[in-house]
């Protein structure tokens, strides 16, 4: 397309799916922009073909709007640049010219969509007398632009959030499409990352890693690349918005700016991240990562995920721990690291603790858990052993323990029964949660599954408030989305005030509130189980699956269910496909942990 100062150009991205339109791409106009088209296509000079004659409105309004003040009277320079932002249009000038752009995640802020679009392109010559004219419809057509943004920008969910909602739900085994379920009505699930670091400095028994892992190098430039391909997937196919694990190997072995070009990376594609650590680093690192080179803090909060076990050797200080207990030191300092970072730079934090159960050290739970729960850690997550990756360091039958084990002892350590039954999260047969809150040495649970008051605000939240994106959105934005959603259901107010009181009164009132708030022993408190299946159970389950088979024997049918409702995917960008991440630790590690091998090895000959 001509850069011509003089030339002007209209864009229109007529293949952007509307918020409005779950069908495909909006092929609609602006009637009263398509009647000034229509005007022009009537003079000398001008050619707009009929079926293209308008241009609309479109979630790309910058760089509509750049064309439209071309177009109505602004100077050479704005058509200018107008033009340039339609530089990836076929050359030439030309009527209706136009091509598919395949860029992912071009900058919003200059008007361009995430997704791919059509670019319709015209070129115009217009004369002195339409450009000076109609400076009233000009005005109205910005002020309908910018309505149609802000109530596009304040709608509860994201539509494509919605359709990715819809499809998960179906997709689900008909046994788990249960009133309780969260997957497919509130949430897509988690992701996380692989491939992307696989080296580890600790040895683990057992370590779900294949036993190439630690032959391929920490490569930073690998990472980020790795993590912009896979988010970008992730977005595409799950929507907007997602939690997502930066895991591979050990993470505070990436340089502490490449661990933050990952984060980065994650969070321009929509992603909460949380890095996966063994927590054996030190303040020094922590800071270089949250703090920029002047000092000033990158991110506004970090997340991390830190496992903490018995069964790990090697950690700084303690290389071989004979028991639980001998770790809370450790697990200690690590949360205090996060509580100095914010104390003197005001980066937050949320701090989960993960721990592998094995029948060594089952009956250790319940001290961990009365220990650990007040330390400040915001989730604390057991995970039973399972036959994974490296089989060198398999000790013992690991399905010995299961979740009801773990479980028991989990309320052996508070001294109370922990209700978890009023939401699921994916198969019960894999993940077992309890959300709540810890009002000083007593944990609450925000739901009691008991009480029908709580399942009917249960049952409402999810129908009514399912897919609102709680934790990533602005408060002002947050609110103003909640206000559309209760303006249409302005009966949930009664029942939300009705749970507040019952949370009150479960947590000890409002006095013991207030006091357990100022003395900052009222902290939000999740209680996970996720158990893994063994690799022997995984492959051909998984190979059925692929074949668009169910299988006769129970027992591989039932690991294809548990597959098929799995809360946590990984993505392949080179093939386009995602897997649950018992599929990728089980069958896949062990082929691409070879190949970084080549790729990435240990010693580089020049």
């Amino acid at each position: 397309m001509s850069a011509d100062p003089q030339a002007l150009v209209l864009v229109q991205d007529v293949g952007l799916e509307r918020p409005d339109d779950t069908n495909g791409p909006s092929t609609e106009y602006d009637d009263a922009e398509g009647d000034l088209l229509s005007r022009l296509a009537g003079r000398p000079g001008y050619k707009v073909p009929v079926k293209e004659r308008a241009i609309g409105l479109s979630d790309g309004p910058a760089s509509v709007a750049v064309g439209r003040r071309s177009l109505l009277g602004s100077s050479p320079p704005d058509a200018t640049m107008a033009a340039s932002r339609v530089a990836l249009a076929p050359a030439g000038p030309g009527v209706g010219t136009r091509r598919r752009d395949s860029r992912r995640g071009a900058p919003t802020s200059e008007g361009w969509p995430s997704a791919g679009c059509w670019f319709e392109c015209v070129t115009f010559h217009p004369d002195s007398e339409l450009l000076g004219a109609n400076h009233t419809e000009s005005l109205a057509m910005t002020i309908l632009a910018l309505w149609r943004r802000l109530e596009r920008a304040t709608r509860p969910v994201h539509p494509v959030t919605r359709r990715v909602l819809a499809e998960r739900w179906a997709d689900l085994p008909a046994g788990v499409r249960t009133e309780e379920q969260i997957l497919g009505r509130h949430a897509v699930g988690c992701e996380g990352t692989h491939g992307v670091f696989p080296k580890c400095n600790l040895t683990c028994t057992p370590c779900y890693h294949s036993k190439d892992a630690n032959k391929v190098r920490v490569d930073g430039g690998h990472t980020v690349a790795q993590v912009e391909a896979q988010m970008g997937l992730l977005e595409d196919r799950r929507g907007p918005r997602a939690h997502a694990q930066l895991i591979g190997g050990e993470v505070s072995l990436l340089d502490p700016e490449d661990h933050a070009a990952a984060l980065t990376t994650m969070r321009a594609h929509g992603r909460e991240p949380m890095s996966m650590t063994h927590g054996d680093f030190d303040a020094g690192y922590l800071r270089a990562l949250a703090l920029d080179g002047t000092g000033k803090p990158r991110f506004g909060r970090l997340s991390f995920a830190a496992h903490f076990d018995s069964l790990m050797r090697g950690r700084t200080g303690i290389p071989r721990p004979r028991s639980e207990v001998e770790l809370n030191p450790f697990r200690s300092r690590f949360v205090e690291m996060f509580h100095e970072l914010r104390r003197d730079h005001g980066v937050r934090f949320y701090l989960a603790h993960n721990m592998t159960v094995t029948p060594g050290n089952l009956d250790q739970v319940a001290e961990v858990v009365d220990e650990v729960s007040s330390m400040g850690y915001s989730m604390l997550s057991f995970q039973p052993a399972a036959h994974i990756g490296d089989d060198r360091r398999w000790k013992g039958d690991y399905r010995t323990v299961g979740i009801d084990d773990v479980w028991n002892r989990l309320e052996s350590g508070l001294g109370q029964r922990v209700a978890w039954e009023a939401l699921q999260f994916g198969d019960p047969r894999c993940n077992r949660t309890a959300f709540g809150v810890r009002v000083e040495d007593r944990w609450v649970p925000l739901l009691d599954p008991d009480c029908t008051d709580d399942l009917d605000i249960r049952d409402r939240g999810l129908a009514h408030f399912g897919g609102v994106n709680f934790g990533g959105t602005p408060p002002t934005l947050l609110a103003v989305k909640l206000v559309r959603v209760l303006v249409r259901h302005p009966g949930d107010v009664k029942v939300a005030l009705g749970w507040v009181r019952r949370l009150v009164r479960r947590s000890g009132g409002v006095r013991r509130l207030v006091l357990a708030w100022r003395g900052g022993r009222f902290t939000p408190m999740t209680y996970v189980v996720h158990n893994f299946m063994d690799a022997a159970d995984v492959a051909p389950a998984w190979q059925l699956t692929q074949e668009g088979r169910v299988a006769d024997d129970p027992a591989v049918r039932a690991t294809q269910e548990r597959l098929s409702a799995c809360v946590y995917a990984m993505a392949h960008p080179e093939t386009g496909e995602l897997v649950p991440a018992c599929v990728q630790h089980s069958v896949l590690d062990p082929m691409e942990n070879q190949e970084l091998r080549r790729l990435l090895p240990l010693t580089v000959v020049c």
